[in-house]
């Protein structure tokens, strides 16, 4: 809602006065090539993400292999339906979310035709820069706010994966995720950096309306479970959910123990 103060008096333009508005602020975009090219380059910190089982940017771990398999089925999906943007969530915490969601990033950067973008939307415990040792310059609830733009708030690692991490606990998260104004800097990143795959680590569904706030702005969602700990009345409650409101890709068993 506009809160400016209201005039008596109404502006009036001619045509010709419109053009020349319109000459002076229109910006030509860049390129999706030099767009990318502007993002700060980065170095992950490898030790921490081996730490935090991170395996699939060196791959010297042999379950980057299923993780590849999920970015193969993940790009079939996307491409059959014309779609980008996947929230990854779960019912609880600590089902290992940001885990996967990491791993099927550095997984796709191997594509090198694929260019992907992932973001640490769990603005209330935000993790990535815990796993990955490095932090964007600015923190990606200012670019949902229009506070900063998109190319200050993510980093590039190597030539085609780009990552928005957030500094802090945003305390209000929901509203800032299902803001008009986050709506509309989301869809011009995807614009500006003609992004193959966004993909979205969101907050546990159950307990918070963060992802049910966000939902308008994804194309698909992946619901990651723990074995032994999620139960099976969570997923349905979850599953339901989301399909009532989005594509869901699939449901990932994760920590599971083959005996």
């Amino acid at each position: 809602m506009d809160h400016s103060p209201q005039h008596s008096e109404e502006l009036q333009y001619s045509s010709n006065d419109i053009t020349a508005l319109q000459t002076v602020t229109a910006y030509p975009a860049l390129a999706p090539e030099l767009a990318w090219e502007r993002l700060r380059a980065v170095e992950v910190d490898r030790a921490r993400l081996a730490e935090n089982r991170i395996v699939t940017l060196d791959r010297t771990h042999t379950a980057y292999a299923a993780f590849d398999m999920m970015r193969t089925r993940t790009l079939q999906t996307l491409r059959n339906n014309q779609a980008s943007t996947i929230v990854i969530t779960s019912p609880t915490p600590k089902c290992g979310k940001t885990t996967i969601t990491l791993n099927l990033a550095f997984s796709l950067s191997h594509q090198l035709d694929c260019r992907t973008v992932v973001l640490d939307l769990n603005l209330k415990t935000p993790r990535f820069e815990d796993v990955l040792g490095v932090a964007a310059p600015f923190s990606i609830d200012t670019v949902l706010s229009g506070a900063t733009p998109i190319a200050r708030a993510l980093v590039r690692v190597g030539e085609n994966l780009a990552i928005g991490t957030c500094h802090r606990s945003v305390e209000y998260s929901a509203e800032l995720l299902q803001s008009r104004e986050a709506a509309k800097v989301l869809k011009q990143m995807q614009i500006d950096l003609a992004a193959d795959v966004i993909l979205v680590d969101m907050p546990a569904m159950l307990g918070s309306d963060d992802v049910t706030a966000f939902l308008p702005n994804a194309d698909c969602a992946l619901l990651v479970a723990a074995a032994e700990d999620t139960t099976i009345p969570d997923i349905d409650a979850c599953e339901r959910h989301l399909a009532e409101r989005t594509q869901l890709m699939g449901v990932i068993l994760n920590n599971y123990r083959h005996t």
